[in-house]
Parts: structure tokens; C-alpha cells; sequence
């Protein structure tokens, strides 16, 4: 009786260590993410998007560039770039209309919604019960290093846009030094829309377009308009007479032989020294990380003497 009574308490104590020993039982307690909107709309995701709908051409290419690309299931109709991203489904976007009936077919855990987007279509894809982030345009370079970081953490890359924002940063200062010692700031007249020749459309004060074109070492010659966007008087082009003119609308045909054409642009110094060149629009007019491509480029094309 004595012999069992001491076995009893020999296995009593082996499963007291045993639980003691043993790992402790994990529950998942991950909190929902909640991040404000640029509506100011607080948008709680339960875990990062796993399938993203992209509403604007700026926004695949943000979602691209963190490493999210395998998680964008659809885009808008005017994204270009990058090339594996047109293969998508289209949800549309010409005119404005999109094709609620086809995003919520796609059963995304987020739609990327930007700028272009009104706040009304917004409201009618969350009354679909499809959740939506509203990513505001950035209106400089570090504006738009925070929208990379933001996408990163609503799509669970948050350590890559981490290091793409510093990689980014560090091409920017780059670019910046090799201009630092310029003396001479050569003058640019950027064309958005040359169809009306006595008053092509441009960009203004403010606009990535004058920002990039400043920190390249340049002049926007049409910095003194008085909105960001407007139409610059051929007078006043001939009177700023710039030494580059760059083609913006060059991907809807236009040409240095037609802008050389033109009735009194052939004494415009840009023209006279064959510096009317194209330039890829979508590069500053996306505010995401091809702006810093578009900075690089410019530097190339106004001080060649720079290597």
C-alpha cells in the first residue's frame, strides 16, 4: 500500500513538470489597423490587403514599387506602368465612370481610391461594403515619400517602402549635389498642350513640375502664372525665351518639328539650338517614386556638362 502510494505521488509530481515544461498556449491577439484617409476617414483593415483594387495610375504604380504588385487583383484604365500591371483587369475610369459591378466582382479587401476619385464614389463603393482608402496627392517629394510608406503598411510592405524611401532619398540628394555648384540655371518652358500654338498649356509655381524642374538646377520660365495649371501667351514665351522646351505632349504626337513650325517660334533659342525635346509626362505628372526618375532625367538633359 505504501509502495503504491509513493508511485501515485512520483506520477502526481512528473505531470506538475510536465505542465510546467510545457509550451504555453498562443492566442492571436493582432490588432485591426486603423489609419486616417485623406477624407479624414478612419479605415480599419483586420489584416494588410491581400487583394487591392488600384483607381489610379499613380497608385499601381506606388503598390508596384513597395512590392505589392502580387496583390493588386485590378486597376484603372489609364495605368501604363508598370508593364506587368496592364495585363489586369481594367475597372475603368474613362470620363470619370468606373465599374462598381466589376471591383466588387474582383472581392477586394481594398480599394485604393486617389484624388481623381470624388468622395461621392467613394461613399457608394463603402455602401457595396468594399473598403476604401482615400490616398491624397502629395504636393512635394517628401509628401510623396509618406504615401509610399503609407501604401507599405495598408499592404503589409512596410519594411520595403522603408527601404525604397531610402533609396529614393538618396538619389534625390545625389541629383541635388551634382546641380549644388551650377552658376548658370538654364530656362525651361515645359508644354502640356501645344494644339493652340498662341497659347500652349503649361505648368506653374508649385506644380512637381516647376519643383523638379528648380531642383535640377533650371528655371520654369512660366513659374509667374498665377494658378498651377494654365496657358502661357506665346508673347510672353518669346519674351521669357527659354533655352529647352520640353515636350510633355510628346505621347499625343507632338514633335520638335511641329513646335519649329510654328509662326514665330523659329526665333525662340530653344528651337534655334535644337533643344526641343520629348519627355515622358507620366514621370512627373504621377506622384509617386518616377518622380525621382523624372529629377534624374532632368539633370541629364540641362547640364550635360555634369557626369
Amino acid at each position: 500500500m505504501k509502495r503504491f502510494s509513493k508511485l501515485l505521488l512520483i506520477l502526481a509530481l512528473l505531470t506538475v513538470l510536465l505542465a510546467a515544461c510545457a509550451p504555453a498556449a498562443v492566442t492571436s491577439t493582432t490588432a485591426p489597423m486603423v489609419m486616417t484617409d485623406g477624407l479624414g476617414r478612419e479605415v480599419t483593415l483586420s489584416a494588410p490587403a491581400q487583394r487591392v483594387v488600384s483607381l489610379a495610375p499613380s497608385n499601381t504604380e506606388i503598390l508596384f514599387a513597395v512590392g505589392a504588385g502580387s496583390q493588386v487583383v485590378g486597376r484603372d484604365e489609364f495605368t501604363n506602368y508598370p508593364e506587368s500591371a496592364i495585363a489586369l483587369p481594367s475597372v475603368g475610369g474613362s470620363m470619370g465612370d468606373y465599374n462598381f459591378e466589376q471591383i466588387v466582382n474582383l472581392k477586394p479587401d481594398l480599394v485604393l481610391a486617389a484624388e481623381i476619385n470624388t468622395p461621392e464614389q467613394v461613399k457608394a463603393l463603402e455602401d457595396l461594403g468594399v473598403t476604401v482608402y482615400y490616398l491624397s496627392n502629395p504636393t512635394d517629394i517628401e509628401g510623396m515619400y509618406a504615401n509610399l510608406i503609407t501604401v507599405g503598411k495598408l499592404t503589409g510592405k512596410e519594411p520595403a517602402a522603408t527601404a525604397l524611401v531610402d533609396s529614393l532619398k538618396q538619389r534625390v540628394a545625389a541629383a541635388e549635389d551634382k546641380v549644388a555648384g551650377v552658376t548658370a540655371r538654364p530656362k525651361v518652358f515645359y508644354e502640356l498642350d501645344g494644339s493652340e500654338a498662341a497659347k500652349p498649356w503649361t505648368a506653374g509655381a508649385g506644380t512637381f513640375i516647376d519643383q523638379l524642374i528648380i531642383m535640377a538646377g533650371g528655371e520654369n520660365v512660366a513659374a509667374s502664372l498665377e494658378g498651377s495649371w494654365g496657358q502661357f501667351s506665346q508673347e510672353a514665351l518669346l519674351v521669357a525665351n527659354p533655352d529647352f522646351i520640353l515636350l510633355g505632349d510628346a505621347a499625343y504626337g507632338t514633335t520638335a518639328e511641329q513646335v519649329a513650325a510654328r509662326a514665330g517660334w523659329e526665333t525662340i533659342q530653344a528651337v534655334q539650338t535644337g533643344q526641343v525635346l520629348p519627355f515622358n509626362d507620366d514621370t512627373v505628372s504621377r506622384p509617386g517614386p518616377r518622380l525621382v526618375d523624372a529629377l534624374e532625367e532632368l539633370v541629364r538633359i540641362l547640364h550635360p556638362e555634369l557626369k
